[in-house]
């Protein structure tokens, strides 16, 4: 299927000027910053499986229900869900596809026939097959080998926006989203990996992530929660602290229409920090409704960031409240990540960890083709166990 005739005007430009953005940053890596990248990239894809399997547990309960079910202190350490600790959830999962094709869509810049939503989409469409089939189709060489893992072929509550905008090969846009009254944040907590594209500008990233956003959740303040969350993302991976990046995301939102409930769950949570010694009942008070719309969801996790004294407070936080705790558990945990790295992720619950080993094959294979990419594929190189990983078709 050929979707790039659906790209939107500002979609071309993005892919043309992150073109140029990303061959000048690969030209400007050195060993050092190729290093932080790399602690950066796997901070934030293990910092959402971690936030999204402590939150596992307690999906669903009121913060009276986990209090009962663990304890006054709430859910303090990985626990049983889906059968064992460390499990992860579809939030993981896509997010992992995420990356799958952010990387194809580089590779495909040899083909000149590159468009970043088209590969993510196809990307999605993998990530959908995994949820009906029972395990891999070798038979399909053009998978790629994320599509081989088989820990993935588990059900683990995706969200039906989700399985219904990737029911078929259409690409949802801005102009015909899919879902259109779809508000809840499964879009915004897959959206993290856009934040890692450090070559291109603030505004590309968050054009990019509303668009792909809008594949399955087309609400506005959906895919603007996502777009916001991957410019914080942004920030951070660049080196900026977590409160500069979510001001850069306030900047940017402002010019976009429908802009106001991100905007204003955004600045709740950079109020609630100055609110008290933190609490359930702080976490609970930036989410009005059920807590499982994306903007309520997107302020929790920045607020828990924000006053975070380590990794493990941050994510305790964010996950014992009557919200929706594997997305805020996920959220929080990326953004954690992306600011301090992987080192700072607490190493016993990263042991219990489901899929660790792929998370870092793939965070280590998306820092090698943002960093590496012409030495691996172009005209004048091919690597075929690259290409054989990431197809270009």
């Amino acid at each position: 299927m050929d979707t790039t005739a659906t790209a939107s005007p500002k979609a071309a430009t993005a892919a043309k000027a992150a073109t140029a953005t990303g061959a000048t940053a690969t030209a400007l890596w050195g060993r050092t910053e190729q290093q932080d990248f790399r602690s950066r990239v796997r901070g934030t894809l293990l910092g959402t499986a971690i936030g999204d399997a402590l939150g596992a547990p307690v999906a669903g309960l009121s913060l009276d229900g986990i209090r009962k079910a663990h304890g006054l202190e709430g859910l303090t350490e990985l626990a049983p869900a889906y059968g064992r600790r460390g499990t992860v959830t579809a939030s993981t999962q896509l997010t992992l596809f995420t990356v799958d094709g952010l990387i194809r869509a580089h590779v495909r810049r040899d083909t000149g026939a590159w468009h970043p939503p088209t590969d993510v989409h196809r990307a999605y469409l993998r990530w959908t097959a995994t949820q009906h089939d029972w395990g891999p189709d070798e038979r399909r060489k053009d998978n790629g080998w994320l599509a081989q893992e088989e820990w993935l072929y588990a059900r683990r509550g995706p969200d039906r926006a989700c399985m219904t905008g990737f029911a078929d090969e259409i690409l949802g846009t801005l102009e015909q989203p899919k879902n259109p009254t779809a508000r809840d944040a499964a879009a915004t907590v897959r959206s993290s990996p856009f934040g890692l594209l450090v070559g291109w500008q603030p505004a590309l990233v968050l054009q990019l992530a509303v668009e792909c956003a809008a594949q399955s959740h087309g609400h506005p303040t959906a895919y603007l929660s996502a777009g916001a969350f991957a410019v914080i993302v942004h920030g951070l991976t660049r080196g900026d602290s977590l409160d500069s990046a979510v001001q850069r995301a306030l900047g940017l939102l402002g010019s976009r229409p429908a802009h106001q409930p991100v905007t204003d769950a955004l600045q709740r949570a950079v109020s609630a920090v100055t609110a008290g010694t933190p609490s359930p009942r702080i976490v609970e008070s930036l989410s009005p409704g059920d807590g499982r719309d994306a903007e309520d969801a997107l302020a929790v996790a920045v607020y828990c960031a924000l006053i975070a004294e380590d990794v493990p407070h941050g994510l305790r936080l964010a996950v014992n409240h009557g919200g929706d705790s594997t997305v805020t558990g996920a959220l929080c945990g990326a953004l954690l990540g992306a600011l301090h790295g992987e080192t700072a992720l607490p190493p016993a619950w990263l042991t219990d960890l489901e899929g660790r080993a792929t998370m870092l094959e793939l965070a280590d294979d998306f820092a090698l083709e943002m960093t590496q990419g012409p030495a691996l594929h172009g005209p004048a190189v091919s690597a075929p166990g690259w290409l054989a990983r990431y197809p270009r078709g």
